[in-house]
């Protein structure tokens, strides 16, 4: 059992030399700092020959040689001869741990930087990559480094999977049997205080935007049409409620003659008794279908509402509530005569573009 204590400044020293160590790809450095560090950290000699993999003597010369020469002992001449290469195998391997996250790997943090790939590597196959390099490797079978998005726990994979399979095919045929319009519908309300986003500016001066404050949104339900690109929209002043919903369904149905077929989410409003009997009252015309619950990402007007929020409120400062609302308006009149655009948002359901338009 080791009893030995690095000083501060040493033990600084060492997490910049490891740093640099896995930085550059040195394995060889990378192992003989880990088990000095461990040392000073009086871990078990016993789980230190094990996690490094290396002799109780190799561990006394590595020590010796530290308390003689101090850092100059870590110093390593560059081997010749070509690095080792993951094969095919283990590059799949590779892959898939990375999809499951670090936390599945043991590593108590939910994000993979680079460097911790690189552990991951050296740890499963003993090959040390150079952290620059594993960026390199991990883009050429289809990863890159991207923001995580939030998915709620109560979502149903297989409900989603029945949606998409299933459920939206028998929507298309039910329009084409029937001549009726698709819509996606939804709303949103865009802040007074504004929006902000990523834009250019002078290094170490960021950009400022000036803000009210005031906790006060300009609401706005819409509705966009899957054949055609029809976007159908209504301001309200009112709260996102079952009345001001049915309100803006009538306003709807008044653009569109004969059947309309209505894909919502499952906000309380959309299916709370007021709605479902205003749905009743209008069946004739009115055709409703739920999305799988928490699936916004099956929506694809939510795209739609963060081009409006990318035109009408990024970086933008509103002095006044009617700025903000004729702000959103003309987004909207814009979008309403870009079909083609509109049609882009479809996402995930473009495949089906292909199936015939209603006659």
């Amino acid at each position: 059992m080791f009893r030995i204590t690095f000083s501060k400044s040493n033990v600084q020293r060492f997490q910049q030399e490891l740093d640099k160590a896995y930085k550059r790809g040195d394995k060889r450095a990378v192992r003989h700092m880990s088990v000095l560090m461990m040392i000073g950290c009086n871990v078990a000699l016993e789980t230190i020959l094990s996690v490094w993999n290396v002799s109780q003597q190799t561990v006394y010369n590595w020590l010796n040689n530290f308390l003689a020469y101090q850092f100059d002992s870590l110093e390593y001449q560059n081997t010749p001869g070509r690095p080792a290469r993951l094969t095919k195998s283990q590059k799949r391997d590779l892959g898939q741990w990375i999809e499951e996250g670090p936390e599945a790997c043991g590593y108590p943090t939910g994000c993979w930087p680079s460097i911790l790939i690189q552990d991951l590597i050296y740890q499963k196959f003993h090959v040390m990559y150079n952290r620059f390099y594993v960026c390199e490797l991990l883009g050429n079978p289809g990863f890159s480094f991207q923001k995580a998005r939030f998915i709620s726990d109560h979502l149903d994979e297989e409900a989603r999977q029945r949606w998409m399979k299933k459920e939206f095919p028998k929507i298309l045929k039910q329009a084409r049997q029937l001549g009726a319009p698709v819509y996606f519908g939804d709303e949103a309300s865009f802040a007074l205080w504004g929006s902000l986003s990523y834009t250019w500016g002078r290094k170490g001066r960021q950009p400022l935007v000036k803000t009210t404050g005031l906790r006060k949104g300009c609401k706005v339900f819409g509705a966009i049409e899957f054949f055609s690109g029809q976007l159908v929209y209504q301001g309200t002043e009112e709260r996102f409620q079952s009345d001001s919903y049915q309100t803006f369904l009538l306003h709807l149905l008044s653009q569109v003659s004969g059947k309309v077929i209505l894909i919502q989410d499952g906000a309380r409003y959309h299916t709370s008794k007021s709605t479902r009997e205003f749905f009743e009252k209008h069946k004739e015309r009115l055709i409703v279908h739920q999305l799988p619950s928490y699936s916004p990402d099956y929506n694809p007007i939510e795209y739609l509402w963060k081009k409006v929020k990318t035109a009408a409120t990024h970086n933008r400062y509103f002095d006044e509530f009617v700025k903000l609302v004729a702000s959103v308006d003309d987004a909207l009149k814009v979008l309403a005569t870009q079909a083609d655009e509109i049609l882009r948002l479809m996402g995930v359901y473009t495949k089906h573009l292909t199936v015939c338009a209603p006659a």
